[in-house]
């Protein structure tokens, strides 16, 4: 029994997981409402996230950017041969973003950003059919960057800067599929971890060969993040010399992975303009988490993960109805980089159709309102996660996954 509840402690690993498995495409309500696009959008503040280079072509000394977003979503996981379902009952998740430039001269713009690219909320019912994988989650990962935005010629600028993260995670799971202390209660572990940090960069260019087209491309480092001294806390756990579950500590560090991104956009009149983006990230640089355990009685643990390289293709629309309103609309398509057989629960997403609108109201000439919706269909899969072990032996979780969400969101764009 011993060896059968240290096996399944390689739920460490999907609790800092919950940050490389899951994307949140949320860092501007105008670049949103136009299927993400952005990295050759010259709109406003937002190309802080996007595009830093392009911050010098906007035509306002101080451009600022501020917003926030609803995520509401429901996943559904159904085991048919077993007759068990599950559903996922997870808060409203908000993430925000804040971005500011400042032009020094026709040649030089900085600026600062600050993001929330990964972090959500999943809440399973507890003890449900796949509670030794996991119970809940809570992850909360801030981005701050300092940027600067050089024009080498009247139609060509590079720029970017270093990136700062802050974040932290709690996790919930039982220990196994059974076991329980002498009240019945199922035996589990939370596991906490704060105050992670690391540091990575991003750098870009936008080209401008006319007037009507502009090309941009950036690039994201991979950033290692680095969880010490995380605490662990066992509950409901028999008091017997096979079970020696002592609260401890552990260190994990997780590569989240480089990303490219190239578009363009096409100002075809006064009125519509075209955007497309192409997004290419690094996973496959994510094979598996080790995890190292300050309590030398629990061995360290992998935790197998094999994503692969996966893809985004964007595609965005806007219409300038007049000087009040602006219209937009766009969809694009995300690829999963989870492969056959590492399907886990903690991160239940698969390759996903997205829709998306919104628009801009000019309040006055330094002034506006930026709202955008997200609709998320994710591809129904039959999946399982064939990694976790009992008595030696590799146990499958298997089953069938719906997943959905929609996510409303509001910006207010200043510009002086």
């Amino acid at each position: 029994m011993k060896r059968l509840l240290l096996l399944g402690l390689v739920f460490m690993a999907t609790a800092v997981t919950y940050a490389g498995g899951y994307r949140v495409s949320l860092q501007g309500q105008r670049g949103l409402a136009m299927g993400h696009t952005g990295v050759a959008v010259v709109n406003n503040a937002e190309l802080a996230f996007f595009n830093p280079s392009g911050l010098v072509f906007l035509e306002n000394k101080i451009n600022a950017a501020v917003g926030v977003s609803a995520v509401f979503s429901d996943v559904v996981w159904q085991n048919e041969e077993y007759g068990q379902m599950a559903r996922t009952d997870s808060p409203v998740g908000t993430p925000f973003y804040a971005y500011f430039s400042y032009k020094l001269n026709e040649k030089f713009s900085v600026g600062l950003a600050a993001y929330t690219p990964y972090g959500s909320t999943v809440e399973w019912e507890k003890d449900w059919a796949g509670s030794h994988l996991v119970n809940d989650i809570e992850l909360a990962a801030i981005y701050v960057q300092a940027l600067a935005s050089y024009k080498i010629t009247d139609n060509l600028s590079v720029g970017g800067g270093p990136i700062y993260v802050s974040g932290s995670v709690n996790f919930n799971r039982n220990l196994n599929r059974t076991l329980t202390d002498l009240e019945g209660n199922r035996s589990n572990v939370t596991i906490d971890a704060s105050g992670v940090s690391a540091w990575g960069w991003s750098a870009g260019a936008m080209w401008k060969p006319m007037d009507s087209l502009t090309i941009g491309v950036n690039y994201r480092s991979e950033i290692l993040v680095k969880a010490e001294d995380g605490n662990a806390d066992f509950q409901n756990v028999p008091n017997s010399p096979l079970t020696p579950f002592n609260d401890t500590t552990f260190d994990a560090t997780l590569p989240l992975p480089a990303e490219l991104t190239v578009g363009a956009s096409y100002q075809l009149n006064e009125q519509w303009l075209f955007a497309f983006d192409y997004n290419r990230t690094f996973w496959d640089v994510y094979e598996s988490l080790d995890v190292d355990f300050a309590d030398p009685n629990i061995p360290d643990s992998n935790n197998p993960r094999n994503y692969k390289d996966a893809s985004i293709y964007r595609f965005g629309l806007q219409y300038t109805a007049n000087e009040t309103f602006t219209l937009r609309a766009g969809y694009y398509f995300d690829e999963s980089p989870v492969q056959s057989g590492y399907f886990a629960p903690e991160t239940p997403r698969n390759d996903s159709n997205n829709f998306t609108g919104g628009l801009t109201v000019n309040v006055s000439d330094r002034v506006a309102i930026d709202a955008a919706f997200l609709y998320s269909r994710f591809k129904e899969i039959d999946e399982s996660y064939d990694y976790y072990s009992e008595n030696g032996q590799n146990v499958p979780f298997e089953g069938t996954y719906k997943s959905s969400a929609f996510t409303p969101g509001l910006g207010v764009t200043i510009k002086i």
